[in-house]
Formats: C-alpha cells, sequence, structure tokens
C-alpha cells in the first residue's frame, strides 16, 4: 500500500440544517472546492484512518480543498434523527454549501448521493461547474419481487446485527462493497458501519433512500458530467451508471473493471479512477459551463521562468508561501514576488489568481 504520508490536517465545522439537525463537515486540501455528496457510511474523522477510504481523501486534497460531511444521524452530526427524506438531505447539503461560503464548486456524488447532488444541481445551476457521479444512480430503477426480498432480509440483518460485538451479520455488507478485499479492509468496514450510526437509523435510512427519487430532473441539468462505475459493483448494478450517463446531456461514463463498490488502493481500478476523475475537475471551462478556449500566448505558463514555475508547482502541492520559501531557501517576501510575477504573466488578478494558477498548471500536466 502506498505510504500518503502524515494525516493532512481538516478542520471540522457544523452547521443547522432547515429542520435544526446539526450537520459535521469538514475541510482539509488546498485548490478549487470540490464538495463531496456523502454516500450511506461515513464518520469524518474514523475515515482518515481507514485503509478503505484514506487514499481518496489524500488524492482528492492534492490539488482541491475538500468540503465532505457526515450525513444526518451519521458520524459527527446528530444522531437519533428519524427524516431523512430527500427533501431534508437536499436542505442538508444546502446548509453545507451556504456556511463554507463558496459561490462555486465541482460536486462530486457518491453512491446514495446522487438523487440529493441532482436536486442541488437542478435547483442551484448558478453554483455547480462540474457534476462527478461515482457508484451512484439517480433512482430510477424499477425494482422486482426478487429486490423486494432482499431489501428486506438486510433489513432484518441490521435490526439484529448491527449493534453485536461480533461482525458477522455487517459483514454481509461489507462482503457486498469491497468482496475483492483484504481482512483488514474487510474488517475496518465491519467496525465504520457500527461506530458511524445506530442499527435504527441505519434501517430507517435505508429505507427512505429507496425512495429517493431524482431521475425526473436529469434532463434539466445543463452542467459537464462525468460518471464513473465499477463493471461489478454489487451496491448499484452498472446500469445505474448508464441510465445517468445516457440521461445527462454531454455526459461522460468511465467504466472501471472492478467488482468493488469502493475502488482499493492496491487494484489497477484505482489508477483509472484517480486519472480520469483528476482530468475532468482540471478541465477549464467558462462560467455558462462551455470548455474555455485555450489561454492566449501571453497568458501561457511558458512564460513562466524555472523559478516561477517551481514555486507554483510546490503551491498545487498545498504548501503556503512560507514552506515554498523554507523548501527553497528563500525569503516569503521573495516566493511572493515570484508568485505576483506569475499571476502577471498569466494575466490572473484578484483572490482567486493562486487558486486559478494552480490550476492552470495542474491542466497542463
Amino acid at each position: 500500500m502506498v505510504d500518503d504520508g502524515p494525516t493532512p490536517r481538516q478542520e471540522i465545522r457544523f452547521c443547522r440544517s432547515a429542520d435544526g439537525v446539526q450537520i459535521a463537515y469538514a475541510v482539509h486540501g488546498h485548490g478549487p472546492p470540490l464538495l463531496v455528496d456523502s454516500c450511506w457510511l461515513s464518520h469524518l474523522q474514523h475515515d482518515w484512518v481507514s485503509p478503505v477510504w484514506r487514499h481518496y481523501l489524500h488524492e482528492w486534497g492534492r490539488y482541491r480543498t475538500v468540503i465532505r460531511f457526515d450525513e444526518r444521524g451519521h458520524g459527527l452530526s446528530d444522531r437519533g434523527v428519524q427524516d431523512h427524506s430527500l427533501e431534508l438531505r437536499l436542505a442538508d447539503l444546502e446548509a453545507v454549501v451556504e456556511d463554507a461560503g463558496h459561490e462555486r464548486f465541482d460536486l462530486l456524488a457518491m453512491a446514495q448521493g446522487g438523487p440529493v447532488a441532482i436536486a442541488y444541481a437542478a435547483a442551484h445551476p448558478e453554483r455547480v461547474s462540474r457534476l462527478a457521479f461515482y457508484g451512484s444512480y439517480s433512482g430510477q430503477q424499477d425494482k422486482d419481487a426478487t429486490e423486494s426480498e432482499l431489501n428486506d432480509t438486510l433489513d432484518a440483518l441490521i435490526k439484529v446485527g448491527w449493534a453485536r460485538p461480533d461482525s458477522g451479520f455487517r459483514r454481509v455488507f461489507t462482503s457486498l462493497m469491497i468482496p475483492n478485499a483484504t481482512e483488514e479492509q474487510h474488517t475496518w468496514l465491519d467496525e465504520l458501519q457500527r461506530v458511524s450510526t445506530d442499527a435504527d437509523t441505519a434501517r430507517s435510512s435505508r429505507r427512505q433512500r429507496l425512495s429517493a427519487d431524482s431521475s425526473h430532473l436529469l434532463d434539466s441539468l445543463d452542467v459537464p458530467t462525468l460518471v464513473i462505475h465499477s463493471r461489478g459493483d454489487r451496491m448499484n448494478d452498472f446500469s445505474e451508471a448508464r441510465y445517468l450517463a445516457s440521461h445527462i446531456d454531454g455526459a461522460r461514463l468511465v467504466c472501471l473493471e472492478s467488482d468493488n463498490h469502493i475502488v482499493l488502493e492496491d487494484e489497477p481500478a484505482w489508477s483509472v479512477f484517480r486519472a480520469e476523475l483528476r482530468r475532468f475537475l482540471n478541465e477549464p471551462i467558462r462560467g455558462d459551463g462551455v470548455p474555455a478556449p485555450a489561454p492566449s500566448d501571453g497568458a501561457s505558463l511558458e512564460a513562466l521562468s524555472a523559478r516561477e514555475r517551481e514555486i507554483l508547482s510546490l503551491a498545487a502541492r498545498g504548501l503556503d508561501n512560507e514552506e515554498i520559501a523554507a523548501q527553497l531557501v528563500l525569503s516569503t517576501r521573495t516566493v511572493e514576488r515570484h508568485l505576483s510575477n506569475v499571476y502577471a504573466k498569466l494575466d490572473l488578478h484578484g483572490k482567486s489568481a493562486r487558486t486559478a494558477a494552480v490550476a492552470r498548471l495542474l491542466t497542463a500536466t
């Protein structure tokens, strides 16, 4: 397994949704904002030590300011919540967006976050720069009798086994999510289920998610869209991804050769996932969502000196000016001067100049 180094610093914040439920969200990384619409099970602190999730957090934080939250009733958000309707989950997302304070951002819908992300993008098109789905769905698929019986069985397993000290019952869900995992990864996901929420919340939230449906809004979306899905996903069938991509104008579908709902760091599909998502998020766009034209010669990265490009590369890795100065044995004032020159050569201005310069560099590499 790749050593990602020390855990990056994350800031945990709290906001209140429309019905007063307190939602916990965390911010880490550097770069343009990426808001992650939560999947079913999460814990803002627990995920950082996870052999299942931590490679995602490290990867995204390298080139994005990542905003992620625990859904109502889960993780560090208020527990004991019974209403998990699509309307209130949308309100939770809206509350996080407003509290985080970003006017525009990229939105990544994870698994069950799909219907909420679709509803948000349809209601607030001016806020979403790009929309990505990972292992997700819109809620449109008709469930046959066999599927209904399976859901009844899974509900029964949650009721009798979720809180048990041994993980036998929870392992059923783990095996559906990451069938090709190691024992360490299986054990961790078993434990995440227990610490992320209680059995009653797990059952009620899961049942209410099954009825969430935003498929009627897909045709109205006008935003650059990427759909990524594992071919052998046992939690959300690959047909869900095909439906999303075929009903959102201009959407691109990426099929991962994996049976895991959560692609693991040591499988080939992870390299595909990280490259495709990074490429998509770094594609330049204008404010109207149309791909931006290439910069003019006067605003090209080729105009930067070797030192200016070196400093910009360190900024893209998340280092602040003092850290860059220490690494290059320069004064902070010298680093600031070089960056000012970078912004001038790239024709960038204002508070977003650093973010835009970093995005320009990442897009070109």
